[in-house]
């Protein structure tokens, strides 16, 4: 597999092996590192993710951009010097042209990750919860909804991060063709809140169930994601009305200081935080730490059906 990547992938040895022998994988972002949290929470995480993926019996794949090389697999040493570094770039797709050329690095969005993970050969992708289309006014959307419309991977999430437009999202993964599934659940998460109010298109109970879905929209040589919606664990969700009252406050803020692009999502996540006084953050912890779990059993079942004979 890495033989037919352009010369700037690298990939780590225990990928390599898994690719080869088509091993369960699940991939994970690393702006969860890099813009996510502070050192060494953000490290402690990342590790965390990675563990909770190896319990299940997959093996993580962390994509990040280190010094214009795409690292698929991280050491971790490489994670600290992600973890460690305050000054690196959110890395989307439009980004890592740059990047390569100049030689710099950066942690990969759900956009990012997405993209490379498909190049590389990787069909599941877990993250906390995925961009869409912003509540301000101007039409901001998040390049997640692009690559969902048109790349086939798995993505497990706990819904769109709540600071955005719900409704919106939802209208415009429908107008995709991207099926939204409710893991074990009939609402649209709100990210940390189990429920929106919005339903989701079928409810799944199992990661068989996910294979199988999954498997079937694709012989119908659709091109899209398959969105998995996990609810955050019950002992971290917040209630919708506490959530939205400081999500109120976090977007006049953003607007006043005149806060936009990139800039807004990390803004609103650390003001909503300090607003709940931590319970947003514990439940953004919690919700990727779940994930991250429902995803590698979603990626081992799809291994067992997709296993190369052995001689």
């Amino acid at each position: 597999m890495s033989t037919l990547l352009p010369h700037y992938y690298r990939l780590s040895k225990e990928i390599i092996q898994a690719l080869e022998l088509n091993a369960p994988l699940v991939a994970l972002e690393s702006t969860v590192i890099t813009h996510g949290l502070p050192f060494p929470e953000n490290l402690e995480l990342a590790r965390d993710m990675e563990a909770e993926v190896r319990e299940c019996g997959a093996i993580p794949a962390t994509i990040a951009i280190l010094d214009g090389l795409v690292q698929v697999g991280l050491s971790r040493e490489q994670q600290e010097q992600l973890a460690d570094d305050t000054n690196l770039r959110k890395v989307s797709p439009r980004d890592l042209a740059r990047l390569i050329l100049l030689r710099e690095s950066g942690g990969t969005t759900v956009a990012g990750t997405i993209y490379l993970a498909e190049k590389t050969g990787i069909k599941v992708f877990a993250t906390g919860g995925i961009g869409g289309v912003h509540r301000q006014p101007g039409m901001d959307i998040s390049a997640d909804l692009h690559q969902l419309a048109s790349i086939p991977l798995i993505v497990v999430c706990a819904g769109a991060k709540a600071i955005l437009d719900l409704s919106s999202t939802l209208e415009y993964l429908e107008t995709s063709s991207v099926p939204v599934l409710g893991y074990r659940t009939d609402e649209f998460p709100a990210f940390y809140s189990r429920s929106s109010g919005f339903p989701v298109g079928v409810r799944i109970e199992s990661p068989e169930e996910v294979v199988k879905f999954a498997k079937a929209h694709w012989e119908m040589e659709l091109s899209s994601a398959v969105l998995v919606t996990v609810p955050p664990p019950l002992e971290v969700a917040l209630p919708n009305d506490e959530v939205g009252r400081a999500i109120n406050q976090a977007l006049e803020e953003a607007i006043i200081a005149d806060i936009h692009g990139q800039a807004v999502t990390p803004f609103l996540l650390r003001r909503i935080s300090e607003l709940t006084e931590g319970a947003s953050l514990r439940a953004n912890l919690g919700l990727l730490r779940n994930n991250a779990r429902v995803a590698a059993e979603i990626a081992c079942h799809l291994s067992l059906g997709s296993s190369k004979p052995t001689a």
